[in-house]
């Protein structure tokens, strides 16, 4: 596990650079997006250099990595929404190569993974507590993509995202752990001090399912990027 820190703009630059990088040498890459705060602020960076012509994501291939259960998708608060706001709607302006989950076919989106060829680039934010997408601690290695309910401190993390605790959804979908750990490669995006704490434990804790994010120190290729507020700890 590789981690790059420095200033938000700075870290935010390099991580898009990284994957333009790889975009350029893999066009049809298969890219999981996580949909947090952190991962919108990169997702923004990329459709901007989508929109100047530095960065071309038109043969690339992208999975939401999270949805929330019972929300519609046109709810500004969905995955979905988010992702196209950020970035999709940029990216792939007819919808066609942008796969979402829902309650419809969460036990097949792994299979759908697979049809794709599987995941290539892997683009994901930190949890508080070291939650990855919506795996919560506990929640085994072996997991693929499932139904995940959310723990109190969770719904506590995302009350101001839903105008209050009691209106955020009690489940979720989220790619699980096995099913992240597939990727070719993983960036995961860390700001902001709040992030200080589980950046540090998803470095340095044991990679057992308590910290979900310590997982991602077995896979060879993952690097951090964590601005230096994040990185307060290491």
């Amino acid at each position: 596990m590789k981690t790059i820190t420095g200033e938000t703009d700075r870290i935010l630059a390099l991580a898009a650079d990284r994957i333009a990088d790889y975009i350029s040498a893999h066009p049809q890459a298969v890219i999981a997006l996580g949909a947090n705060d952190d991962c919108l602020l990169l997702a923004r960076e990329m459709a901007r250099r989508c929109a100047a012509g530095h960065l071309d994501l038109s043969g690339a291939r992208f999975f939401a990595v999270t949805e929330f259960d019972g929300l519609a998708a046109d709810d500004p608060n969905s995955s979905r929404s988010r992702l196209r706001q950020a970035l999709l709607d940029a990216a792939d302006p007819r919808g066609e190569r942008s796969v979402f989950l829902s309650a419809d076919h969460a036990e097949t989106y792994d299979a759908l993974l697979a049809e794709a060829g599987g995941l290539d680039l892997a683009i994901l934010g930190i949890g508080q507590r070291g939650r990855v997408g919506l795996n919560e601690p506990g929640t085994p290695f072996d997991s693929q993509t499932h139904r995940q309910k959310l723990t109190k401190a969770s719904k506590r993390e995302l009350s101001a995202m839903f105008g209050g605790e009691d209106r955020v959804p009690d489940f979720g979908f989220t790619m699980g752990i096995h099913t992240l750990l597939g990727a070719k490669e993983i960036l995961v995006i860390a700001l902001g001090e709040e992030k200080a704490d589980p950046v540090f434990r998803m470095l340095y804790a044991r990679d057992d399912s308590f910290v979900p994010a310590a997982f991602l120190q077995l896979p060879l290729q993952v690097t951090v990027y964590a601005d230096t507020a994040a990185a307060a700890k290491l």
